[in-house]
C-alpha cells in the first residue's frame, strides 16, 4: 500500500517578479512501513516538501495524498486535525516544551489532538518513555536533559498518538556519533515495532545508509528516485 503519493508537486513563495520556486515537479509514491530519506543540499526543497506532506503549508500545484486522503488544499483546521490523527515530527532543535516535564511533553499531542482515556493514555506514555529508555528521566524537564535525551523524548512524543507516518527534519544534526546512532537504531525498532512509516530530510550518511530507498532533491527537482540506502537496508 502506497502511504505518500505526490504527482507534479510544485511550491512557490511570493509572486509576480518576487516569486521563488521551491518545489519545480516533483512526484514520487512511499509505501507503508518505509523507512526513506530525502538528501540534497541546503536549500534544495527537502523541508518544504516536509512541510508539505505535514499539511504545514500547502502546494502551489500538483497532487498530494496522504493515508488514501487528498490534503493538497486543507486549509490550516483541516490539515491540524489530520496531522494530529495521521503524523509525528521530529525536529532537529527537539522542539519540547521548557515549563513541560518530560511526561508532560510525550503526554502534550493526546491532550490536544485526540480523545484518549486517561487510562490508556497514562500507560502508552509510560510505555514509550520506556522503549526509548526515558521511564527514569519522566519528572525532569527539558534544560536537564542532554541533547541525545531530548531526542529521545521527541521521538517518544512524536509516537504517541500511533501516527502512521513521522517526519524527521535533520534528526540527529545535533547529536554527537555514538548517541546518533543509538536514535536510528531506536527509530527502526520502533518502525518494526507499530509499522509506521519514517520519512527523513537528512544530511546524515548514518541515516542514508539505513535507509530503504533515498530521493536526491538538488534546486527542488527529483534527481534520482528511490534508490537503495547503504549496504544494512534492514
Amino acid at each position: 500500500m502506497e502511504l505518500v503519493i505526490a504527482r507534479d508537486l510544485k511550491k512557490t513563495y511570493g509572486t509576480g517578479d518576487a516569486a521563488v520556486p521551491a518545489l519545480k515537479g516533483i512526484s514520487f509514491s512511499i509505501a507503508k512501513g518505509a523507512f526513506v530519506s530525502f538528501i540534497g543540499p541546503s536549500g534544495s526543497g527537502k523541508t518544504t516538501l516536509l512541510n508539505l506532506i505535514g499539511c504545514l503549508d500547502r502546494p502551489t500545484e500538483g497532487r498530494l495524498a496522504v493515508a488514501g486522503i487528498e490534503i493538497g488544499q486543507f486549509g490550516s483546521r483541516d490539515g491540524a486535525r489530520f496531522r494530529g490523527k495521521h503524523i509525528g515530527f521530529i525536529f532537529q532543535s527537539f522542539n519540547l516544551i521548557p515549563v513541560l516535564t518530560v511526561y508532560e511533553n510525550v503526554e502534550y499531542p493526546l491532550v490536544m489532538v485526540q480523545d484518549v482515556p486517561d487510562s490508556t493514555r497514562k500507560e502508552r506514555i509510560l510505555g514509550l518513555l520506556d522503549a526509548v529508555g526515558m521511564l527514569d528521566q519522566q519528572k525532569k524537564l527539558p534544560d536537564q536533559l542532554s541533547g541525545g535525551q531530548k531526542q529521545r523524548v521527541a521521538i517518544a512524543r512524536a509516537l504517541v498518538t500511533h501516527p502512521e507516518l513521522v517526519l524527521a527534519d535533520e534528526p540527529t544534526a545535533n547529536l554527537d556519533r555514538d548517541t546518533a546512532q543509538t536514535i536510528i537504531r531506536l527509530m527502526k525498532k520502533m518502525r518494526e515495532n507499530l509499522q509506521t512509516t519514517f520519512i527523513f530530510s537528512t544530511h546524515d550518511a548514518r541515516i542514508i545508509d539505513q535507509a530503504e530507498r533515498t530521493f536526491r532533491i538538488e534546486d527542488g527537482r527529483l534527481k534520482s528516485n528511490g534508490n537503495q540506502g547503504g549496504s544494512n537496508h534492514g
